[in-house]
């Protein structure tokens, strides 16, 4: 066997999602060969990438079956997370992060921020360095979410002007006007205020380097979004629904929002949140409150991805309620759902940096 012939099998292996085999992405690293053993390193497009199983094994098929049928096959994996943001020298906040994602809803009460925080905790999981941005600044609600109540986070000097240091809790970066102001205090400031809220989050706080940064924006479609992505470009959003009537006709305007010209944000996908109630003494039962796949039904009428279903489970409830999320709980049930979620989510966000032009700043006049 050599290097050549592995190169040779591995070039009928296609990458999945963005079909092209292994050897034309340049994913096949460190080949090394000693009688009938051969290992290498298959790079990944994200530490979360789901399909890396499926590429192990055509990989040991195609030298068994092309090179050696008695080869010993060793696959190391790494990653190095793809990024398609456009990032120019006179502007480049936050330039360590390689992929920022806007979960958004057309309406409150959908679920929002639990989708944001579980997808960030999935990501983490699966070794991607994320951070989390509690961009609602007159409902936030990571810091009951995360148990982080109360906390103040730390300054760092960082020369010119001081930072603000992010909380670390279960393995990601945390920030949110909820750890600046008291909590029994409203946030009454006009659009203005909010919006220079949302750029300082972005300017002076120390993200540092990450894979994925999630920012939990608010309901609606107003100044906060149209401040964000004026401030840094968008690798892309997720959209948020349940799937009664009322939360997709408003998903519809969150959709348009992005869907326009002067904005061309691109959508990674849709969520269906409180799909279906499962009762823990019923784990094989689902009852459609809201609505049976209203949200399945809306990704397909506007040709988008549906990135899944999660259930309306009490432990969810519970988790947020408490500061401990179902991601870092023990309801199998909703981490799966969240698991499956986090893994088509990347899966898109990976498509869209291969297939997508770069994603530029916003200009709205």
């Amino acid at each position: 066997m050599t290097e050549a012939d592995i190169l040779k099998a591995l070039s009928n292996v296609q990458e999945p999602d963005l079909g092209k085999d292994l050897v034309t992405l340049n994913m096949i690293k460190n080949i090394m060969i000693s009688g009938n053993v051969v290992a290498f390193t298959i790079v990944l497009t994200t530490p979360a990438c789901p399909m890396k199983d499926v590429m192990r094994a055509a990989s040991e098929k195609a030298i068994k079956l092309i090179v050696n049928k008695d080869a010993v096959v060793k696959i190391d994996f790494t990653s190095n997370t793809t990024s398609n943001r456009f990032v120019s020298g006179d502007n480049n906040i936050l330039s360590g992060v390689k992929n920022i994602i806007a979960v958004v809803s057309g309406k409150g009460g959908v679920g929002k921020s639990t989708i944001s925080a579980n997808l960030a905790l999935a990501l983490a999981e699966s070794g991607a360095s994320v951070g989390l941005m509690d961009a609602d600044i007159y409902g936030p609600s990571v810091p009951i979410m995360f148990g982080v109540r109360g906390v103040r986070p730390m300054m760092k000097d960082n020369g010119a002007k001081g930072l603000i240091v992010p909380i670390e809790k279960f393995g990601i970066k945390v920030m949110s006007i909820g750890l600046l102001v008291d909590e029994k205090s409203a946030v009454v400031w006009r659009g203005p205020m909010a919006s220079s809220a949302i750029k300082q989050f972005a300017t002076d706080v120390d993200w540092g380097n990450l894979d994925y940064l999630i920012i939990d924006m608010p309901p609606g479609t107003g100044d906060i979004h149209l401040t964000l992505m004026q401030t840094v470009p968008v690798t892309g959003v997720v959209i948020v629904t349940t799937p009664q009537a009322v939360a997709l006709a408003d998903a519809k305007k969150g959709i348009a929002m992005f869907a326009q010209a002067q904005i061309n944000v691109p959508i990674i996908g849709l969520v269906e949140n409180m799909a279906y109630f499962t009762p823990a003494e019923l784990p094989n039962n689902k009852y459609y409150i809201f609505g049976k796949e209203g949200g399945k039904h809306l990704a397909d009428e506007y040709d988008l991805p549906f990135l899944g279903q999660v259930p309306l489970v009490q432990s969810i409830r519970e988790g947020g309620d408490e500061g401990i999320p179902a991601m870092v709980g023990n309801d199998e049930l909703s981490q799966k759902a969240f698991r499956d979620f986090a893994a088509l989510t990347v899966r898109n966000i990976a498509i869209r940096n291969a297939n997508m032009p770069k994603t530029k700043m916003v200009e709205v006049k």
